[in-house]
């Protein structure tokens, strides 16, 4: 038992069943915990023959942190991917690809919401470096409501020479500043593309700016200086949906 971490949520733990069913070893449920909305649940549960026990709330409690909605489940260690999945989600794309690199997201809280809001974009990936970068924990996976288990998190060793080797490939690498001269709704987003979007307050590092073809910002008509990275993440991955879309 050691080596299998706990995923918990309904959510998390129903996406992790319908999409890799042979990670999950055992589920875990509350104790008279039996609504509809576990119905799907239970159902592919029994559809891939793993086992669901119950147990008492405070022991759950002791399991994990967080809110587990009375559903843990046992499963095989995360998959993060390597830089070699990522050439092959490439040669599989049909359509303009959509990567999202987040450079130095250390809040699990936002990685998650970020994975969400890729998988609801329809990204190709999502790049984190392999340092200084939340990886996908417990929290992640609960934040993110099943994308964790959907979209591919690509960790990379060097993000600048991943870049480098991204534009050879024909992407055009955009990132976010806030002291950009060009507004994001002043871009055109519809062909390859990187979006790029930097930590909280400390924005992209240095070298990963110096690999931007473009630099843009979100206009901000209030007293703050700037959105939270997931939010300004949604704002900036559906600018190229709505693009993409129009051109379609």
């Amino acid at each position: 038992m050691s080596q299998l971490e706990k995923i918990y949520g309904v959510h998390a733990v129903q996406a992790l069943l319908k999409h890799h069913p042979k990670r999950v070893k055992q589920i875990w449920l509350s104790e008279g915990r039996s609504e509809p909305r576990l119905q799907t649940l239970l159902a592919l549960a029994a559809e891939n023959r793993v086992q669901v026990g119950q147990a008492e709330r405070r022991e759950m409690d002791a399991w994990v942190e967080g809110v587990h909605q009375g559903v843990v489940a046992e499963v095989s260690p995360s998959q993060v991917w390597g830089e070699l999945m990522l050439e092959e989600l490439l040669e599989r794309t049909e359509t303009p690809p959509l990567i999202l690199v987040l450079d130095g997201v250390t809040d699990p809280h936002n990685l998650g919401a970020c994975l969400r809001t890729a998988d609801a974009a329809g990204a190709t990936a999502v790049l984190v470096p392999k340092d200084k970068s939340a990886t996908l924990t417990p929290v992640v996976r609960k934040v993110a409501c099943g994308a964790a288990e959907v979209i591919p998190l690509v960790a990379v060793t060097n993000l600048a020479r991943t870049l480098e080797k991204l534009q050879q490939r024909g992407l055009w690498v955009v990132g976010t500043a806030g002291e950009a001269e060009q507004e994001i709704y002043q871009q055109d987003l519809t062909g390859p593309l990187v979006m790029i979007m930097g930590a909280e307050g400390k924005g992209m590092r240095r070298l990963t700016r110096e690999h931007c073809d473009f630099l843009v910002k979100l206009p901000m008509g209030g007293s703050v200086s700037s959105l939270n990275v997931s939010v300004a993440t949604g704002v900036c991955l559906f600018e190229a949906v709505r693009q993409r879309q129009a051109k379609r």
